[in-house]
C-alpha cells in the first residue's frame, strides 16, 4: 500500500528486483487485489441565487497583431446561474483588479454579498483562507458595493470550481483559432463571446441557459449598485521633462511646452491618461497597454524646433520684389541656391541696385540669369561693363 496502487511506481520497483510485468497485466492485478485507495463520493456546494460571485485569473497566450503575447484572463461567474463575465489584461495588478471587478458589477448591474477569490497577494494583504486580511484598497471597494472578498482555504481550490471550469471553457472554445488586432479588440471579442456563446448555451445542470436563469431569477436578487459608480484610477505626480513629456509605465506622453520643468498630476485610467496642472486639465492621451518605450504626442503641444523665419521672405527680398519680372526670377533662383533665405547675397544685391543705374543693373541681371551666375562680385563686374562708357573715360582720349 506504500505505492497507493500507482502502477508506474510498482513497475519500477519490480524492475529493480528483476521482475518484468507488462503494464496492462499489472493494472489488471492491481484492480483484482484492490490495491488502490477506494474512491470516495465527492461533495457539492449549493449556491442560492445572488448569494455569491467567484473571481479568479488565469495566464493565457494570445496572438495580437501577429505576435504571441502573455495575457492574464480575469473571470467572474455567478455559481447559481453560471452567468459569466471575462476580460483580458497585459498584467493583473491591484489597479487592474479594481477595474475588472467594477466593470463586472456594472455588467451584472448588481453585486452579491460574497465574492470567493484565490489567495492572491493582489487582493490579500496577509494570511490565507477565510481568515485572511484583505488589502485596504480592495476592502474599501467591496464595502462601497456591499460585498466581501473571501479567499478559499489553502488546498481547496474546488471551492471556486465554477470559475476554474470557465477558464477551461475559454481556452478550448473562445481562444481556439482566434487572433486579435489590439487589446481593445481582445476584450470586445471576449464580451461578445460571453453574450453570444457562453451565456446562451444551455447547461445540463440548469436545464436552461445562464442568461435565462440570470434574468428570470438572479438579477432581481442582486444588491443594487450605488447611483454613482466608484471611479477607478491611479494618481501620480510627474515633472515635465526638457522635451515636453511626462513618463508613465516606461512610456511618454506629451504636455504643452510652457509646462516644461513643472510638476503635474497624472491620473491613469485603464484606457487613457489624463494630466492636470493646478487642477486644470491639460492633456488626455490614449494609454499604451502591453508595450514599452512608446511616445504619444498631441498636435499643438510642441513647436517645431529650428528657425521658423526661414519660411518667410526676408526684408531685403521684399524690397527687391516687383521691380521687374527678370529680377523676380533671378531672386527665386538666387534664394534656391543659397543657404537659409540667402540674406547675405540679398544685402549685396540691394546695394548694387541702389548704387548703379537700373538699366545697367537689369541688363546684367538678365545675362547672369541666363548663365546661372549668382556671385555678387562677378555680377558687379558685369554691371560695370554695362556703364563703363557712361561714367568713365576708358578710351584713352585726351582731355
Amino acid at each position: 500500500m506504500l505505492t497507493k496502487g500507482n502502477a508506474v511506481r510498482i513497475q519500477e520497483i519490480l524492475h529493480h528486483e528483476g521482475l518484468e510485468i507488462r503494464y496492462s497485466t499489472l493494472t489488471r492485478l492491481i484492480q483484482q487485489q484492490d490495491l488502490r485507495m477506494p474512491v470516495t463520493r465527492s461533495g457539492r456546494y449549493d449556491f442560492p441565487a445572488a448569494d455569491e460571485m467567484q473571481h479568479d485569473t488565469s495566464p493565457h497566450t494570445l496572438e495580437i497583431a501577429g505576435k504571441k503575447v502573455n495575457a492574464q484572463c480575469a473571470g467572474m461567474i455567478l455559481p447559481f446561474s453560471r452567468y459569466c463575465y471575462v476580460q483580458y489584461y497585459s498584467n493583473f495588478t491591484r489597479f487592474e483588479a479594481k477595474v475588472f471587478i467594477t466593470d463586472a458589477l456594472t455588467f451584472y448591474d448588481g453585486a452579491c454579498p460574497r465574492c470567493t477569490i484565490d489567495n492572491t497577494s493582489v487582493l490579500v494583504a496577509s494570511g490565507s483562507g477565510p481568515e485572511a486580511i484583505i488589502n485596504a484598497e480592495m476592502r474599501y471597494l467591496g464595502d462601497y458595493y456591499q460585498m466581501k472578498f473571501i479567499p478559499h482555504a489553502i488546498g481547496h481550490a474546488d471551492r471556486k470550481a465554477h470559475v476554474e471550469r470557465l477558464f477551461y471553457y475559454i481556452e478550448r472554445n473562445f481562444l481556439a483559432g482566434r487572433t486579435f488586432s489590439s487589446w481593445q479588440d481582445v476584450n470586445e471579442q471576449v464580451i461578445l463571446w460571453c453574450q453570444q456563446v457562453a451565456n446562451v448555451k444551455k447547461k445540463r445542470a440548469l436545464d436552461d441557459t445562464p442568461e435565462n436563469v440570470f434574468n428570470d431569477t438572479e438579477r432581481h436578487a442582486l444588491i443594487p449598485l450605488p447611483s454613482i459608480p466608484l471611479p477607478v484610477y491611479q494618481a501620480a505626480t510627474r515633472i515635465v521633462d526638457s522635451q515636453g513629456y511626462i513618463h508613465l509605465d516606461a512610456n511618454r506622453y506629451s504636455m504643452p511646452e510652457r509646462l516644461i520643468d513643472k510638476k503635474v498630476e497624472v491620473l491613469k485610467y485603464l484606457n487613457k491618461v489624463v494630466i492636470y496642472f493646478n487642477r486644470e486639465k491639460m492633456a488626455e492621451h490614449d494609454r499604451f497597454i502591453g508595450v514599452r518605450l512608446q511616445r504619444s504626442t498631441i498636435k499643438g503641444h510642441h513647436k517645431t524646433l529650428g528657425k521658423k523665419w526661414h519660411k518667410e521672405p526676408s526684408h531685403y527680398e521684399t524690397k527687391l520684389r516687383n521691380i521687374a519680372p527678370v529680377l523676380d526670377e533671378y531672386l527665386n533662383q538666387l534664394i534656391k541656391s543659397s543657404p537659409g533665405r540667402g540674406v547675405t547675397k540679398l544685402k549685396q544685391l540691394i546695394a548694387l541696385y541702389r548704387d548703379y543705374p537700373q538699366n545697367a543693373f537689369l541688363s546684367a541681371i538678365t545675362e547672369a540669369l541666363k548663365y546661372g551666375l549668382y556671385d555678387m562680385i562677378r555680377l558687379e563686374n558685369m554691371i560695370l561693363k554695362q556703364i563703363e562708357g557712361d561714367f568713365f573715360n576708358l578710351g584713352g582720349d585726351d582731355v
